[in-house]
């Protein structure tokens, strides 16, 4: 059985790598490479899976897992640079697929193994990645 909890979070950043030039910058990341940021509405679904506790019916209490992702993901991101305020990032690009690997990272060390667990990040209306662990 599988579970979601979903979360939304707004958060700058910008694509750059300090070790190519500017124009490889540019190239790469394109307006995602704008030197004063550009933000996003993030939504965020995270996916437990296991067996359903035959006291309680759940197989995670929503609740548990909302205020897990609360003071894991949304205290940590909402409302920052990613680039300027959150160590995550210091020496990580903050691409779509990175800001996901590290909320999985996140979540997986404060949900008991006994669980599965994925995500899929909204970076926009269109864009979104999905992971579930390396």
């Amino acid at each position: 059985m599988k579970v979601c909890r979903r979360a939304h979070f707004n958060s700058a950043h910008r694509l750059y790598r300090p070790d190519w030039s500017d124009d490889k910058n540019n190239e790469v990341f394109g307006k995602c490479n704008n030197p004063n940021f550009h933000g996003h509405n993030y939504q965020l679904e995270v996916w437990v899976e296991g067996e359903i506790d035959p006291e309680t019916g759940f197989v995670i209490d929503l609740k548990i897992l909302k205020d897990i992702i609360k003071n894991e993901i949304l205290e940590r991101f909402d409302h920052r640079n990613l680039n300027v305020d959150c160590l995550e990032f210091k020496n990580l690009n903050p691409t779509a697929e990175n800001i996901a690997v590290v909320c999985y990272d996140l979540l997986r060390a404060k949900l008991d193994e006994k669980y599965d667990i994925s995500l899929k990040l909204w970076e926009t209306e269109n864009n979104i990645v999905e992971y579930a662990g390396r």
